[in-house]
C-alpha cells in the first residue's frame, strides 16, 4: 500500500523540475490550488489536465506513479461525488423515494472531484521532484515572515516536512499490521460497514505504537547530529534563485491567471 501512496515519497532524478527551485515549486503549487477553485468549466480543468501532463513529463515521473497515487483517495472521489450530486439542487432529472439527481447537481459533483484529482497529482509532483531538505527549506523561507511575531517558522517547516514522509511509511506499517493480523485469523473484509470499522479497531493500537517508536529514533538520531530547532544553523547548499527559476514563474502564474479568467 505503501508505494500507491505518491504523496510523500521522493522520486530522485536531474530533469528541469527537480532542478527548479523548491521556493518557485512550493508558491507555483499554492497558486495552482487557490486558481484551480476559480475555474468553473470543463474546458478550464482539461487545460489544468494537459499541464499537469506536460509537468509529468518534463519530470520524467511515471504515469502509473500518480496514477497509484489516486487509488487511496477513490473512495474520498465517490462519497463526496455522490453527496453533491443527492443534495445540490437543479432541474431533477432522476429520483427515487427520498434521493434525486440534478443536473446541476452532477456538473458540481464532477467540479468537485476533478479538483480532487488536481490536488492529489498537484502535490504528489511537487514531493516526487523535492527532495525532503530542499522541502523543509522552502517551507521555512514561506514562513519566514512570520519570525517577526515569535513563531517558529524552522520548527515548523521540519516538522512538516517529516510528516510528509512519513505517510508512505505508516501505510507500509498498516499493510505489514494487516498482513500479519490476517496470518492469525483476523478478517477485515467481511460483514457490513460497522463490522468492518470494529475489526481494524486492533491494527491502532500496533500502529500508534510503531509510530511514536520511529517518531523517539528520529529525535535521537537528531539529537546525536546536533539539531537544535535554532535558525541560525548553516546549510551546506544554500537555496540560489536562478534567472530560469523566475521565468518559469511568471510565465506559470501567467498561464494559471488566464485559465482562471477565461475559463
Amino acid at each position: 500500500m505503501g508505494n500507491q501512496i505518491t504523496i510523500g515519497q521522493y522520486l530522485p532524478g536531474d530533469s528541469p523540475i527537480h532542478r527548479l527551485d523548491p521556493r518557485v515549486k512550493l508558491l507555483l503549487v499554492l497558486i495552482f490550488m487557490f486558481t484551480a477553485f476559480l475555474v468553473d468549466t470543463f474546458q478550464g480543468y482539461g487545460l489544468y489536465m494537459l499541464l499537469i501532463l506536460f509537468v509529468t513529463w518534463q519530470a520524467q515521473v511515471p504515469l502509473d506513479r500518480l496514477w497509484k497515487g489516486l487509488k487511496p483517495i477513490f473512495f474520498i472521489l465517490v462519497f463526496t461525488f455522490l453527496i453533491n450530486v443527492a443534495f445540490t439542487p437543479g432541474k431533477i432529472i432522476w429520483s427515487w423515494w427520498i434521493f434525486s439527481v440534478s443536473d446541476e447537481g452532477l456538473i458540481r459533483a464532477a467540479f468537485i472531484a476533478i479538483r480532487l484529482i488536481l490536488l492529489v497529482l498537484g502535490t504528489s509532483l511537487l514531493t516526487l521532484t523535492t527532495s525532503p531538505l530542499e522541502l523543509t527549506d522552502g517551507i521555512a523561507w514561506l514562513l519566514k515572515p512570520l519570525d517577526f511575531t515569535g513563531f517558529p517558522s524552522h520548527v515548523i517547516a521540519m516538522m512538516i516536512s517529516i510528516a510528509l514522509r512519513f505517510i508512505p511509511t505508516l501505510f507500509d506499517e498498516t499493510t505489514k499490521i494487516m498482513k500479519a493480523q490476517k496470518a492469525r485469523g483476523a478478517d477485515f473484509e467481511s460483514g457490513n460497514i460497522l463490522e468492518r470499522a470494529k475489526a481494524m479497531i486492533p491494527l491502532f493500537v500496533p500502529l500508534f505504537l510503531n509510530a511514536i517508536n520511529r517518531a523517539d529514533e528520529l529525535g535521537v538520531a537528531m539529537e546525536a547530529r546536533c539539531y537544535t530547532g535554532s535558525n541560525k544553523r548553516t546549510r551546506l547548499n544554500p537555496l540560489k534563485l536562478t534567472r530560469r527559476d523566475g521565468i518559469v514563474f511568471c510565465v506559470c502564474v501567467v498561464i494559471f491567471i488566464l485559465i482562471s479568467i477565461f475559463f
